[in-house]
Formats: structure tokens, C-alpha cells, sequence
């Protein structure tokens, strides 16, 4: 870690500020230091602790209907009209407003957009093709919605003002003041996370992104980023590229998993996702799959009616915080005391003025509800867990102890079942599980609690910690119900499964050493994360996300990284277009021994917990050859330079 001089970075603020004004304002232009304005320190207007709990059922995310009549397919094949539009969503319990949301959904039936998206079923070996839509307008007038958050436009972004020539960069801006948050049409590129092999015209590259069709585009902006161009001229699916659209195609070709759709555009990714934008995505079927019967189901299906009894659900759990009208809030600014702003609010300078570190919400949100309840059975159940929060970790445990039985990770099945008492879900990660509460009593009332940090901090955000989530509020999660069975469970018991053959990784034929670092101002603290190398005297080699790629593996080959955690947070790991296998972990200290990883680690994975001052060892393979990235998956660090390219070599 990096602990850069305050006096230096003040010098730094002051110094270079020269470079082309991308967003003209002649207030700014003309103002003096002591007439900068500057983002107020916000809050929520809604307290955690005012919303009531357990008032809503659980919104059981539908099947993402197809879309019909479209031609011109060559080989069978699942296609999708899937757009980003503005709704207005029952989030919080009745008597609170409705919440504006940002929401995937059937661009031919309007009634799917919701938040988060409905579920996209797939099948192994079929592909599935997807006509992605930002449709972020107005339907009245054609005009662009601006975002629901404020936009930091300093950061590395996808920059739509600077044109084609300075998109996709961070902006240089002249005068004492900082800028005015961006307020123009916002970029989309959705991503599936986990989804291995993929091409890389179908991965949603962060500078891949695409603004929405709408009448008052400013002129002179970049309609869509640098790759969005390269990619449509070398994706076979090209041809079918429209204004304000990009057509993916999945090949699935992989074990059956969970995987999840959200956002990816360069530097806003936390807003966008914020703001909504996630779905899941599951892939069945296959020889790496259990017979029908055997796990607890059925799962939803397409055109169930309302209410359908099912017994596999997906559960997202995020964090969110409210104001009073409804609305979804997020902080305008890390919130400096004025006196600190004025000297570290430069143009070009250090400190980014609308961008935070991390955030943590007041409420816990479970597919789109705040706290909700969910009627089960006297039964087992499937439960698909992802955690798709901006930054909070979860530790979950249920109120009457009730063991989870661990059937999956990421990448699909585990190689036996895993029995725990407390479920750790990092960001973006996902765990198949099974619950049974074939003998719990008629009436009780279960919560599911989380005991998480509420924060990253040195101790890795693992259990033991002392800043827990508060009990009242983000320390609980939802409420099972317990009613008596309206039919037989003939599924089979979790400690009797015998999950499908699990087939390790082989021998490594690289090693590579990678960095995660931070850089901090004393009396500010982290302003930027970054991802980087290790040089050979084993330090930190920190690299920003334009600089020359230095991750080239070769595709289908296999590597050991070496992930050196120079921070004081713990951080988690996704790799694009790879899958791996958790080989373990060791403090920095060479001295120190390695210990192996948790049990539910041992099946195959795509994000992974880097716990702070630690090296954590993957055993990586790679699918296919092209551009791709490798990330923190906090959100805000993604945003803010935790972000690298990933070249996988023919």
C-alpha cells in the first residue's frame, strides 16, 4: 500500500490543470477558488430502522419470455429482446411511495420489466442470442433520461462528451473549480458474469458501451464507445448491430450454473447496477447435470400464473438505502468538510469530487424487496444466492440454526455436498444451496441473519469481526414462514447427494504474480484502488486501466496466479471468459504457512475473496482467445482505475 503525501498531492492539484475544457462552462471558467461550489454532504432521509420488515412476500423472479417472429437464424437457437428502460416499482412496503428503478426486461412485453430482470432460462449447448436495448428514454418525447445518481465526469470513464476522439478517457478540465456532474444520455453494456467460453464481441467490454437512441443526442457526443466500433465490425452477428442496441450471442457450453446479467459500462458500472440493473441467468441440462427429481424443484417456468408453487428460487441480496419519496438514494460526494474540498477539489487533481469509496445501504433489499417473507413448506429447498451488492459482504445464518447444505459455486456443482452453519457471500459470488425444513414446526417463523461486516476493513471482512451489521436493520436479511406440505418431497436429502463427476484442473504450465493495491491521503483515505503486477523483488507494481497489458495468458492453457493483497481491504476477484480452482492462502509474510481453501471453495469458481495483507493462490484455465477483463468486483473500485485488460493469445 501506497500512502501518498498530502503536500505532494496538493502540488499535484495545483499543477496540472491545463488540457481541453470537455464540458464548457463559463461559471467555472471565470470563478474564483472561494466561489466554487461544492457537492453537500448528503444522507438518506429515510432511516433503516423506520422501514417496517416482513410486510412484503418475496417477489420470485418470472422466465424472460422470448422474442417472437424474428428471422434470418441459421441453426436453432433462444432469442431474446432484452432492453434498460425507467419504471416505477413497489420496493418499499405499502404506505411508502413507489421507487424509480432502472429495470431489464422483454422489449415486446412491457409487462417484464422489473427490478431485477426476470430470468433468463438456458440450456446447455444451446445458444442463446440476445438483442440488448438502452432504451433510457423518455417514452413521451424520445428524449435521453439522465442518471438517477450523481455522475462523476473526472474519473476514467466512457466520457460520451469528449467524442469520438476522447471517449472512453478521463477528461482534462481548465479553471480553479471542479465540474459539474455529468448530466447527459447514459451508456449501457451488460455483461454475463461467469459465462465461459464467450466471445469477446459478446462480453460486454467496458468500452463497448451504447447510448439510447433518443432525439436530443448533443452534438459532438460519442454516440457509442471505442469498442462498441471495433466489435461491430468483427462480430459475426455485426450485420444486426442498430442505434442504441448490441446483439450478443452465448454459447453455453459450460456446466450448469448459476450466472448473473448486470451493467459493465466503463466508470459507471456502480451507478447502473445501483440503479437496477442486474438479472440471473441459469444454464441446465448437459452431462454435468443431476436427473430431474433429484434436487428440490420444480423452478419457475415460463407463463406460470401467479403464485405457482416452486421450490428453486433465486435469491439476489443487495443493500439499498431510501429518502422519503421513495426514491433510491446514493451519495453526491464522499462529503470532505469544506475547508479539505477547496484544497483537494482541483481540476485534474487527486481527489475525485463525486465519487466514494465504497457504499453500503440502510436496507436489505431480497430480488427488489426491502426485508421480504416467503412461505415455504415443510419440504427441501433450492435456493440460488448471489450477492449482487455494490459492496457489502454477507455472512448469513439462519435464526434456528438450520444447516445450509452447499450443492454449488460459480461455476457449477461442488465435487460433494458441504454442510455449514454460516454461508460467506462476497460480491458477485454465487452458492447453490439446499435447506430443509421438512421438521420444522408449522408456524415458526425463521429469519435469515446476517452477521457481516459493515465494512472491508483489515480483518478481510471474514467472521470474528467486530463491526457487524446492525441487528435492527442490515443484520437481517428476510423471513421464512413455515406452513404445513401440500405434497411429497421426493427429492433426494442433501447429505445422501452424489454430485455429477468433478474433473480438477491439471498441472499449471505459467505463474503469474498479480497486485492489488490502494493509494490514500492522510485525513481522506483511500482515493483510488488499482490492480497491477509484482516485481521480482517481490513489491507492488501499480498500473492504471489504459496502461500496456501485461496479462497475455494463452487460451486453454492453465496458470497459477498468485493474487498479492497489498491493501488493507479484502477485495473480490472476477476473471472474464476463465474459470478456477481456489489452491489457497498465505499471509505476504514468506514465512508464513499457506492454508487451504474453505470446503464450498473446492468446486470450480470466477470470483474469489482476496482477503487483506494475504496471497491468494488460483489455479486458473482460460477459454477462448480475445480482449476481456480482470477486476475487483466492488463496484466502486471497479469504477475508479481496479480494473485491468485481459489478453488471452491464440
Amino acid at each position: 500500500m501506497s500512502s501518498l503525501n498530502r503536500r505532494l498531492f496538493l502540488k499535484y492539484g495545483l499543477t496540472t490543470t491545463g488540457g481541453l475544457l470537455m464540458f464548457p462552462r463559463e461559471d467555472v471558467a471565470l470563478a474564483s477558488v472561494g466561489e466554487c461550489a461544492f457537492a453537500p454532504e448528503s444522507a438518506p432521509t429515510l432511516r433503516g430502522r423506520d422501514i417496517p420488515k416482513y410486510r412484503l412476500p418475496l417477489l420470485i423472479p418470472p422466465v424472460m419470455p422470448e422474442a417472437r417472429g424474428r428471422i434470418g437464424h441459421d441453426a436453432p437457437i433462444d432469442d431474446y429482446e432484452i432492453a434498460v428502460r425507467q419504471i416505477r416499482q413497489r420496493v418499499l412496503p405499502p404506505n411508502f411511495p413507489l421507487t424509480t428503478v432502472w429495470a431489464y426486461g422483454s422489449a415486446r412485453h412491457p409487462e417484464t420489466f422489473s427490478f431485477p430482470g426476470w430470468t433468463i432460462e438456458a440450456r446447455w449447448r444451446k445458444p442463446v442470442r440476445v438483442t440488448w436495448i438502452n432504451d433510457l428514454t423518455d417514452p413521451r418525447t424520445g428524449r435521453f433520461l439522465p442518471h438517477l445518481f450523481t455522475v462523476d465526469p473526472t474519473l476514467h470513464w466512457a466520457n460520451p462528451p469528449g467524442g469520438v476522439d476522447g471517449r472512453d478517457t478521463a477528461p482534462r478540465f481548465r479553471g480553479p473549480c471542479p465540474p459539474d456532474p455529468y448530466r447527459g444520455p447514459v451508456p449501457t453494456v451488460t455483461h454475463l458474469h461467469g459465462a465461459t467460453p464467450i466471445e469477446q464481441e459478446s462480453d460486454g467490454y467496458p468500452e463497448a458501451w451504447f447510448l439510447p437512441k433518443a432525439e436530443n443526442i448533443p452534438r459532438g457526443f460519442a454516440r457509442t464507445g471505442t469498442f462498441y466500433d471495433i466489435f461491430r465490425r468483427t462480430s459475426r452477428l455485426g450485420r444486426l448491430w442498430e442505434p442504441g442496441t448490441a446483439v450478443f450471442e452465448y454459447l453455453n457450453r459450460q456446466r450448469p450454473t448459476t450466472l448473473w446479467y448486470h451493467d459493465h459500462t466503463l466508470g459507471i458500472t456502480r451507478l447502473n447496477v445501483y440503479a437496477g440493473l442486474a438479472g440471473f441467468y441459469l444454464i441446465r441440462g448437459g452431462p454435468d447435470d443431476l436427473p430431474k427429481g433429484v434436487l428440490p424443484g420444480p423452478a419457475p417456468r415460463p407463463g406460470d400464473r401467479p403464485g405457482a408453487e416452486v421450490f428453486e428460487i433465486p435469491l439476489v441480496l443487495q443493500d439499498r438505502s431510501f429518502n422519503a419519496d421513495g426514491s433510491l438514494f446514493y451519495p453526491k460526494s464522499r462529503g470532505l468538510p469544506r475547508e479539505l474540498a477547496e484544497d483537494l477539489y482541483k481540476p485534474n487533481g487527486p481527489v475525485a469530487p463525486f465519487w466514494v469509496p465504497e457504499f453500503q445501504g440502510n436496507a436489505i433489499l431480497v430480488n427488489g424487496r426491502t426485508w421480504p417473507f416467503l412461505e415455504v413448506e415443510q419440504r427441501r429447498y433450492r435456493f440460488r444466492f448471489l450477492n449482487g451488492s455494490n459492496a457489502r459482504l454477507f455472512i448469513l445464518r439462519l435464526s434456528n440454526e438450520l444447516p445450509f447444505w452447499v450443492i454449488g459455486s460459480d461455476e457449477g456443482f461442488l465435487p460433494r455436498p458441504v454442510q455449514l452453519n454460516e454461508l460467506v457471500i462476497g460480491n458477485a459470488e454465487r452458492w447453490d444451496v439446499i435447506v430443509d425444513f421438512s421438521c420444522v414446526p408449522v408456524g415458526t417463523e425463521i429469519l435469515l441473519l446476517n452477521v457481516g461486516p459493515e465494512t472491508h476493513g483489515t480483518h478481510g471482512g471474514m467472521p470474528g469481526m467486530s463491526a457487524v451489521a446492525d441487528p435492527d436493520t442490515t443484520g437481517q436479511v428476510m423471513q421464512f414462514r413455515v406452513k404445513k406440505a401440500t405434497s411429497r418431497d421426493t427429492s433426494t436429502p442433501p447429505e445422501r447427494l452424489t454430485l455429477p463427476a468433478f474433473d480438477p484442473l491439471g498441472h499449471e504450465k505459467a505463474i503469474r504474480r498479480v497486485s492489488l493495491n490502494e493509494e490514500t491521503l492522510e485525513g481522506v483515505g483511500t482515493i483510488r484502488n488499482l490492480l497491477g503486477i509484482v516485481d521480482d523483488a517481490g513489491g507492488p507494481v501499480p498500473l492504471h486501466w489504459d496502461e500496456p497489458i501485461t496479462e497475455k495468458p494463452e487460451a486453454n492453457e492453465i496458470e497459477l496466479w498468485e493474487i498479492h493483497n497489498f491493501t488493507g481491504h479484502a477485495h473480490p476477484i472476477h476473471l472474464h471468459n476463465a474459470r478456477f480452482q481456489v489452491v489457497d492462502r498465505q499471509a505476504l509474510d514468506p514465512s508464513a504457512e499457506p492454508e487451504p481453501p474453505f470446503p464450498e471453495e473446492e468446486g470450480f469458481k470466477d470470483t474469489v475473496g482476496a482477503l487483506a495483507g494475504q496471497i491468494t493462490r488460483i489455479k486458473v484455465k482460460f477459454a477462448n482467445p480475445g480482449l476481456f477483463v480482470w477486476h475487483c468486483h466492488i463496484l466502486e473500485h471497479e469504477d475508479h482505475e481496479m480494473m485491468r485488460p485481459l489478453l488471452i493469445k491464440r
